[in-house]
């Protein structure tokens, strides 16, 4: 499998690094910033490096000729429609949450905030509206009393969501397609940003 990976920072390097160990073949990485942590490991790795034009939006140009799947580990961008039509199987990333529950960028945040005493993470098809395309996979954890989000995501939902793309990965070389289960919208939540 064909993988153009577009993220950033420590969780873009830890997913990059699963997905090298994981047998697929890293076409790309595109990140919003060139000097970026994962930039340094892809360019380290002799992998190709594509820094976007837009910090907000993946366009078609940026994704690697015959990509399979475009994954994003870290990243706020907008994949296009043109850059999905690209590849194969279109794209996937990982939310910190139960999606529906919590959608949004302080996810984990928020899973604290209100005091939830459960957690988990989605594998999400990436579509037009952030956070709301299909679900591939989703599993949870406990939060344990007086953690921090921080500590929530290091403990838990990290590995939690390295777990869960590699079996979507693996399912998705195994039987030539992605699972999609379309999310419950009287669930759902979309938090605002804190700070």
């Amino acid at each position: 499998m064909r993988i153009t990976l577009v993220g950033s920072r420590h969780f873009g390097v830890t997913t990059l690094d699963m997905l090298r160990k994981h047998g697929v073949e890293i076409a790309r990485v595109v990140v919003a910033d060139a000097d970026d942590r994962l930039a340094t490991s892809a360019r380290a790795a002799g992998i190709e490096t594509t820094v976007q034009a837009d910090p907000k939006l993946v366009v078609a140009s940026e994704i690697a000729p015959n990509t399979d799947l475009i994954v994003t580990a870290h990243s706020h961008a907008r994949i296009s429609k043109e850059a999905l039509a690209t590849a194969r199987f279109g794209g996937i990333g990982y939310h910190p949450s139960l999606l529906p529950r919590h959608r949004g960028i302080a996810a984990v945040e928020w899973t604290i905030r209100e005091g939830d005493p459960i957690a988990g993470g989605t594998i999400y098809h990436l579509a037009d509206r952030m956070d709301a395309g299909a679900i591939a996979a989703q599993d949870w954890c406990f939060v344990k009393k007086g953690e921090t989000a921080r500590e929530l995501w290091e403990r838990a939902l990290a590995p939690l969501g390295l777990r869960l793309l590699a079996q979507v990965i693996d399912d998705a070389k195994a039987n030539g397609r992605l699972r999609a289960v379309p999310q419950d919208e009287q669930f759902a939540t979309n938090a605002p940003k804190l700070g």
